[in-house]
């Protein structure tokens, strides 16, 4: 399903679209097809093209004793915890198992910087690694892993051109391993810095480097 929507800016336009659709902006990928400039007598818009699958590859309920089992420990789990909610299948890939959780208490499950919803996640594949140890399974909620991770990059971006600007390295926050490599990956094909992992046990930090300046 393809629909048009419009609005002031971008954010507008996605708001009216999540408004007249009822449903999350992560579900929708949004074309910009028009950037009104303002005017003496008109006013500036924007306005998007909604695409929606209507038509989902698989459904998000368990398929199998593996996923039914590991949904049902994880619905326990956060019920145990005093924040109920459903838990609804995201994504399978070989050897991956991806669940999300449904819940008015999203918030407090993630945590601060992820760190609830690291915690929860490794609750499950201890429980899980019993069942079958050769899948890996993945918690999400609020689609908050894949915009962590598009912050991350993006602020990586962000720190590689002030360090190009004032030929200084900078240390970034502590992450943990998956965040790191995240960096380092991103980095990897700008020909103007380097990155290495200081410091010791699981948050370590990434440092930023000018190439070829005296660090």
């Amino acid at each position: 399903m393809i629909k048009e929507f419009e609005g002031k800016t971008e954010k507008e336009a996605i708001d009216n679209a999540v408004k007249a659709l009822n449903i999350n902006a992560e579900e929708f990928d949004v074309e910009i097809v028009e950037t009104g400039k303002k005017s003496l007598f008109k006013k500036s818009s924007v306005k998007i093209r909604v695409h929606i699958d209507d038509d989902p590859e698989e459904e998000i309920i368990p398929r199998n004793e593996f996923e039914e089992k590991a949904a049902a420990f994880l619905e326990k789990l956060i019920e145990k915890m005093g924040f109920p909610g459903r838990v609804d299948v995201m994504f399978r890939e070989e050897n991956k198992l991806g669940l999300t959780i449904v819940s008015d208490h999203s918030g407090i499950l993630i945590g601060k910087k992820g760190k609830n919803l690291d915690a929860i996640q490794l609750l499950l594949n201890v429980y899980t690694g019993r069942l079958d140890n050769s899948v890996r399974v993945i918690v999400d909620a609020e689609n908050y892993r894949n915009r962590h991770e598009e912050n991350i990059i993006r602020q990586a971006s962000r720190i590689a051109e002030q360090v190009k600007k004032s030929r200084r390295s900078k240390l970034l926050e502590p992450m943990n391993p998956f965040e790191r490599r995240l960096v380092h990956t991103a980095l990897n094909d700008d020909k103007d810095v380097e990155t290495k992992s200081e410091g010791e046990g699981l948050y370590r930090q990434v440092r930023i480097l000018y190439k070829g300046s005296s660090h």
